[in-house]
């Protein structure tokens, strides 16, 4: 297997603490009422988030969906500021007004989460199409679950995005589950990848929870996309630790199966590949630390932040 030297690693591992640490922290916020609605957490699939656009160009542009706040943070935009958005605070990138499902940031090439399912696979092909017009060697990565392969977004957009060539990577997160379905019940395949084939387009699998895997995967595929050589589809297999949204029971999988695949998650894997590897303990734990002081002090810095009124409601509106 292809291995990262360790200051890369250790920055990864870094990032993916950031993640988690992001996610639990709004648990509290909920508890405490600071927060309403509710939210998609990404705890468990960490790796996916970072591996993926570690691997990208910072040009390159993003398309995320509901489950997005891994996206955002892998790609360097400011907790704070993202935390203020989902406050619904003034120093949040839309103003506090898109929160956790309408969240973009044009200036870091990232188009948006999105809250429809499968809603942002479309985009994606679009910001491909002007790219590939614009002749700029950018590409879009659009980001999705196992449950939007089966909307028809997914076999509209591969479709057109191989007959034009487009310069897309799909990247499914098969975290097992659309909602409470588990893949093997709603695809015939039993995996996503094979459905590239019937457009005409590479399908690649990698390991989802191992960010070294995950990243090696799509450099490859981002690489063969950014050489002109058409649109392809990456499935990432990961597992999200957490329940569909905050509200989620998980009736619907046992505490055995959630138990082993806690075994295999991706911060513990990375930690453990660090210190086998010869990284002294203290600095794997100084940057899990770092990730979690940031966290605290976005909390900090957010919650400080004015909240919007009529005034910015209003405003940007077209009419």
């Amino acid at each position: 297997m292809n291995q990262l030297d360790n200051t890369t690693l250790l920055g990864m591992l870094q990032r993916m603490v950031l993640i988690r640490a992001f996610e639990e922290n709004l648990m509290g916020l909920f508890d405490k009422g600071l927060l309403g609605g509710t939210s998609h957490y990404c705890i468990g699939q960490e790796a996916t988030a970072v591996g993926v656009i570690d691997a990208a160009s910072p040009k390159d542009w993003l398309v995320s969906n509901h489950r997005g706040h891994g996206h955002l943070l892998a790609r360097g935009l400011d907790p704070a500021r993202v935390l203020g958005e989902l406050m619904g605070r003034l120093n949040g990138y839309c103003l506090g007004r898109g929160g956790s499902q309408h969240l973009c940031a044009m200036d870091l090439h990232f188009l948006g989460t999105n809250g429809v399912t499968g809603g942002g696979i479309p985009i994606a092909a679009g910001a491909a199409l002007a790219c590939k017009y614009k002749k700029t060697g950018e590409i879009s990565i659009v980001f999705f679950g196992d449950g939007a392969s089966n909307q028809g977004t997914f076999h509209e957009t591969l479709n057109m995005a191989s007959n034009w060539k487009l310069p897309v990577l799909f990247v499914c997160e098969n975290n097992l589950y659309a909602m409470s379905t588990p893949t093997s019940h709603a695809v015939a395949s039993g995996t996503i990848a094979p459905r590239a084939a019937a457009y005409n387009m590479r399908g690649t699998v990698a390991d989802g929870l191992d960010v070294e895997a995950v990243y090696f995967t799509a450099k490859e595929c981002i690489d063969r996309v950014r050489a002109g050589n058409g649109p392809e589809l990456l499935e990432l297999m990961t597992y999200r630790q957490c329940g569909h949204s905050k509200h989620d029971a998980r009736v619907y999988r046992t505490r055995e199966e959630e138990a082993d695949m806690a075994k295999r998650d991706p911060i513990l894997t990375a930690a453990t590949r660090l210190a086998e590897r010869g990284v002294p303990q203290t600095d794997i734990d100084a940057a899990q630390q770092a990730a979690h002081d940031e966290i605290a002090h976005a909390t900090e810095v957010a919650l400080a932040a004015p909240k919007g009124g009529e005034t910015e409601a209003l405003s940007d509106l077209f009419a």
